[in-house]
């Protein structure tokens, strides 16, 4: 019987103690509202044995224990002035076969500021976490997977499905496709089905760099490798993806010399800096997308031939907007939510008789022509709905009634293409008063394609 006294004594020191620390300061009281436990001793300087027996409203200063004994509600959260301090207190009844045989009151902290502070603290590490989180996506790169890819086409679900099986390889992938397809959604789709999902996805656009910087951009260089070199040196991209994954976007615009060294890396697993003899060991997916036919640029001699079949194990093929139209609509309403959210707009619709027109249109600049089409919409549309009056006129010119005609009135798909291109690259331009960045930016293109379209169309006298 003593042993199970003195365990039954130490299991109520040690309650005592978890109530000391967790509270600021606490008290328990009788049905009549007196006082039988307490401890606001360090909290308001008052003792127990001084406050045991009385009535709680005669001890603490606008305490509601005594009512709440009464009503048997407990009172969460409470804000309760006690000597200038405003606390945050809890009063919870103890109720015992449906009858109130006491209760007690917590204080939770001993000023509404520790709460702010608290509340500082919190919004201060959600900003952490976001700043961290937002750097783990930059380092890994990618903001899309294969659910991104919306599509009713039967190609397309086949295509994604072929995706997935490359993700789970390390074999290289060839994605090719007129521009704005959709290459660069498949190459992030294929890294975040990756097991190399955790590590770095590094894109690099070859159309876009000049030729003397490429080689460093690729490979790095060692301090002292060439005059205006960093002192430190610089790690390239095939560096920075080691155990990721490297995306060579409009890899048809890379040099020949150039396409000497990438294949002399995907065959020896291995590269040097520039300036440097130590080799470095390549272990990373290599991805590569182009808006070019390889196959003739093998013929005419641009292309290596052993670079591409080394780049052709994989192979994805992304057909043009105007050959699944079937994707327009869902497309059309996904990049719609998208810009609404984006732009902070109330809800927009997509009348049916503006997705007809949307449906009967070529699109040469294949779904991003359609973002940049429902973007103006957007921004045009002052009500509820999207009309046709809100789209451009160019979509209207160019749809001829598809039962009249012979087949001798078709155009060559090329010259439809490129003459859609030169009327957007001269509005754009014209809009942009010849800021030839500007008029890139907005056509969803990088400046050094804005200025080789510029020179193929030659129309850089025109707009200088």
């Amino acid at each position: 019987m003593e042993d199970k006294l003195a365990e039954l004594k130490e299991s109520i020191e040690m309650l005592e103690d978890i109530l000391n620390y967790a509270y600021e300061g606490y008290v328990l009281v009788d049905p009549e509202g007196k006082i039988v436990k307490m401890n606001y001793e360090k909290l308001l300087g008052i003792k127990e044995e001084d406050a045991i027996g009385r009535p709680v409203e005669e001890v603490i200063e606008n305490t509601r224990m005594h009512i709440v004994v009464k009503t048997g509600i407990k009172e969460i959260r409470d804000v309760q002035r006690i000597q200038g301090y405003d606390m945050i207190t809890n009063r919870i009844p103890i109720i015992k076969e449906n009858k109130v045989i006491g209760a007690v009151g917590t204080v939770l902290f001993k000023d509404i500021s520790e709460v702010k502070e608290l509340a500082h603290q919190l919004l201060d590490l959600q900003s952490k976490i976001n700043k961290y989180k937002g750097e783990i996506e930059r380092i890994q790169g990618t903001k899309y997977s294969f659910d991104s890819i919306i599509t009713r086409n039967p190609k397309m679900e086949y295509l994604k499905k072929v995706g997935r099986r490359a993700a789970e390889t390390n074999s290289t992938v060839l994605i090719t496709g007129e521009s704005g397809t959709g290459k660069e959604l498949f190459a992030h789709a294929i890294h975040r089905a990756s097991y190399r999902r955790d590590e770095a996805f590094i894109a690099i656009n070859c159309a876009a760099i000049p030729r003397d910087l490429l080689e460093s951009e690729l490979f790095g260089y060692d301090r002292g490798a060439f005059t205006g070199a960093r002192r430190e040196g610089k790690p390239g991209k095939f560096e920075q993806a080691l155990g990721g994954t490297i995306f060579l976007d409009e890899i048809g615009d890379m040099p020949l010399e150039m396409q000497a060294k990438i294949l002399r890396v995907l065959e020896s697993k291995e590269f040097e800096r520039i300036g440097s003899n130590k080799k470095i060991d390549f272990d990373a997916r290599v991805i590569a997308a182009t808006n070019e036919n390889l196959e003739e640029a093998v013929k005419k001699g641009k292309f290596r031939e052993d670079l591409y079949y080394r780049l052709n194990v994989v192979s994805i093929e992304i057909p043009p907007l105007r050959e699944r139209i079937e994707d327009i609509e869902p497309l059309a309403e996904n990049m719609l939510e998208f810009l609404l959210q984006e732009m902070k707009l109330g809800q927009k619709e997509i009348t049916n008789e503006t997705m007809k027109i949307l449906k009967k249109y070529s699109w040469p600049g294949n779904v991003r022509e359609l973002r940049n089409v429902l973007e103006r919409a957007v921004n045009l549309s002052t009500g509820k709905f999207i009309l046709p009056e809100h789209l451009p006129e160019r979509l209207f010119n160019r749809n001829p009634n598809i039962t009249s005609g012979s087949i001798e009135d078709i155009p060559l798909l090329q010259d439809v293409v490129a003459e859609a291109e030169i009327e957007a690259i001269k509005k754009a331009l014209l809009l942009a008063n010849g800021n030839k960045s500007l008029a890139a930016e907005r056509l969803g293109i990088h400046r050094t394609a804005l200025y080789k379209k510029i020179d193929k169309y030659k129309i850089n006298d025109v707009y200088n």
